[in-house]
């Protein structure tokens, strides 16, 4: 097991915690959005959107090249209830002095969680953290970052149905900010 030094710890803290200093998201505030071009799939309550995607949902903004976009069947309001997002092609989700960018992204209204897949990179500041594989817990703001995204595979390229991931090492990188010592 390996251990880390407490001034090291509290750095990979900052850069994890996302919400941890802010005020919790709200996962309950309306969504907007804008594509360049928009395919509404009613019968099987989803939308999808591509060239240059954007959400917002309070301070969290998600870019994309595509994105598919899934509802339940409820409309309350007259508006149909978002149940998940699936990003994918240069996804990045900026919070309030936070940038995490990845291949895909999964956002999770109803777990109120953001998975996000492939060269992972999660920036706060001067502090950058690398991965295979970064989920952030909307509510609790705890974040972990993981090596890879797919099991078993460590340096290598692995295909699937929507892609390719692009795996970096199998384990956690970063560079953390030094403040100037006299």
């Amino acid at each position: 097991m390996m251990r880390v030094a407490p001034p090291l710890f509290a750095a990979l803290l900052l850069v994890a915690a996302p919400v941890a200093a802010q005020q919790k998201h709200n996962s309950n505030a309306p969504i907007d959005f804008g594509a360049d071009h928009i395919e509404l799939q009613d019968k099987a309550n989803r939308a999808l959107l591509t060239g240059n995607v954007s959400v917002k949902q309070a301070e969290m903004t998600l870019t994309s090249a595509r994105m598919t976009v899934t509802y339940t069947g409820e409309v309350v309001g007259g508006n149909p209830q978002v149940s998940r997002l699936d990003a994918s092609g240069g996804v990045t989700v900026r919070r309030p002095d936070q940038t995490a960018r990845s291949q895909y992204g999964i956002y999770d209204l109803n777990r109120r969680v953001i998975t996000m897949l492939g060269a992972v990179t999660l920036t706060q500041g001067g502090n950058t953290v690398n991965g295979g594989r970064l989920t952030i817990n909307m509510d609790t703001g705890r974040a972990v970052i993981d090596g890879s995204s797919v099991a078993g595979s460590s340096g290598a390229t692995t295909g699937n149905a929507a892609g390719t991931v692009t795996q970096r090492s199998g384990r956690v990188t970063g560079t953390f900010s030094v403040p100037k010592r006299d």
